[in-house]
Order: structure tokens, then sequence, then C-alpha cells
């Protein structure tokens, strides 16, 4: 069975015909599912550090107890650079 037909569209290069800094997160995560680790790496680089990212803010909202702003800043300035850099290599 496969879920491409379910994905999500993304509505960015609908509008305007390119590519956002986020296209390929989802067949990524898909590929990821699959196993296939590396391919995951392939389709979008900043896949790892997105799901970094979302752990860390989780953990920010259900673990009152201590303070990750520090580190959820330092890592989505991380991610950011994995985005750019990932969407440079992609078109360029």
């Amino acid at each position: 069975m496969t879920l491409e037909k379910y994905m999500i569209p993304c509505l960015f290069k609908t509008i305007f015909g390119f590519d956002c800094l986020g296209c390929g997160f989802q067949r990524s995560l898909f590929l990821l599912f699959q196993g296939q680790f590396l391919a995951a790496f392939k389709m979008y680089p900043a896949l790892y550090s997105c799901l970094l990212l979302f752990a860390f803010a989780a953990l920010h909202f259900f673990d009152k107890s201590r303070n990750y702003k520090k580190i959820i800043w330092r890592i989505a300035v991380l991610n950011f650079i994995f985005m750019l850099g990932g969407y440079y290599f992609k078109h360029f």
C-alpha cells in the first residue's frame, strides 16, 4: 500500500510554483518509517534535526521542571541551516 496518494500537497508550491523549505518532509518521513534512513536523509536533509526539534519542544511543554528554551533555540538554528543547505543542494 502506498501512502503517497494520501500526502498533503504543498500549498506554497501550489500557489507560487516552486518548492518551499519544507517540501520533501512528508516523503522523507515516509521513507524513515520504511526503514530507509539514508534515502530519508537524501530526500530531506533537515528531517532528523526537525524530529529532534519536535522532541525537545514536546519536552518543553510536558516537562515543566526543566527549561528547554536555550537548547530549542540552538536546535532551531541548526535545523534552519540544514533546511537552507538542503534547499540549496536540491535546486542549485
